[in-house]
């Protein structure tokens, strides 16, 4: 059995306690993480004893302050390769993906361009972006899986009202069509797949009380080539990561590999009891 996972942390400065005690708890064999916003002598000084006393080793790709990824392995971590080759930058090259070979399976944790505002600079840069990623991955092994935040979702059943997200990014067509090309080089999104009309998100603003009205979108994403999905037996949001004290705004997404330790045990993890609102009835807290 291996035990997959990816998670947004948000500075993983911030999230040491939270993120310690998530590793002891879930116990997966390889965590990718995305935003965790410290260059990598940083990053190690801070938790490289604490990942080591658990048998993790680990992959970095940080910057200090804004975005920077990593994977944590316990069954081997081998060629790693950070950044994306012919990637654009914005306007230099930034920490967006690290890549490794992890008991076999070839490991892309990725944190995509948010593209601010549709048809803006960082837009296009988001979809060079991507561009750059699909050739990356297609180049590449089919045993592959492509984790973390893609700042995409994938259909409007992936966000908690279509409405409200009109004129915004992570909807838009040209998007979409990005990550389909993505998916189209032989990658399966399982966790939809495993739950293929169950409401599901990855993602909760901070403000206006979104993670307790469950109004989030399902951005983050585990996108798996044809040898590793049809490993899948389990594949759920752990929400209970998002919620108490400092809490990143995303939740990890997790995903078992020939085995379910937890059982099939649902698409969400506890399950949100928020009702759900009428479509329409709820505005964006950045709309004007």
């Amino acid at each position: 059995m291996v035990r997959i996972a990816t998670w947004n942390v948000n500075s993983v400065k911030q999230r040491v306690p939270r993120l310690l005690s998530w590793l002891d708890e879930r116990q997966p064999d390889v965590v990718c993480l995305q935003e965790t916003k410290l260059a990598d002598e940083a990053f190690a000084e801070l938790l490289g004893a604490e990942l080591a006393h658990r048998e993790y080793e680990v992959a970095l790709y940080g910057e200090a302050q804004w975005n920077g990824v990593a994977i944590l392995s316990r069954v081997g971590l081998e060629d790693v390769v950070k950044g994306i080759a012919g990637a654009p930058g914005f306007p230099l090259p930034e920490a967006r993906a690290v890549s490794a070979t992890c008991g076999g399976i070839r490991v892309h944790s990725v944190y995509a361009p948010n593209g601010r505002v549709p048809g803006s600079d960082h837009y296009q840069y988001k979809l060079a972006w991507l561009g750059a990623l699909r050739a990356m991955v297609g180049a590449g092994p089919a045993a592959a899986i492509v984790c973390g935040d893609m700042n995409i979702a994938p259909t409007d059943a992936d966000v908690f009202d279509p409405d409200a997200y009109v004129g915004q990014t992570h909807v838009t067509q040209p998007e979409r069509a990005a990550l389909a090309e993505l998916q189209a080089v032989g990658l399966r999104d399982v966790l939809r797949e495993h739950w293929p009309s169950a409401r599901v998100f990855t993602y909760w603003d901070y403000r206006a009380g979104m993670f307790q009205k469950d109004l989030g979108m399902r951005i983050d994403l585990v996108l798996a080539g044809a040898p590793v999905a049809s490993r899948v037996r389990a594949a759920w949001v752990d929400r209970q990561a998002r919620k108490g004290t400092l809490p990143s705004d995303h939740a990890p997404v997790i995903v078992d590999l020939d085995e379910a330790p937890d059982g099939d045990i649902g698409p969400v993890v506890p399950p949100p009891s928020a009702p759900l609102l009428k479509r329409g009835a709820f505005k964006l807290p950045q709309s004007p």
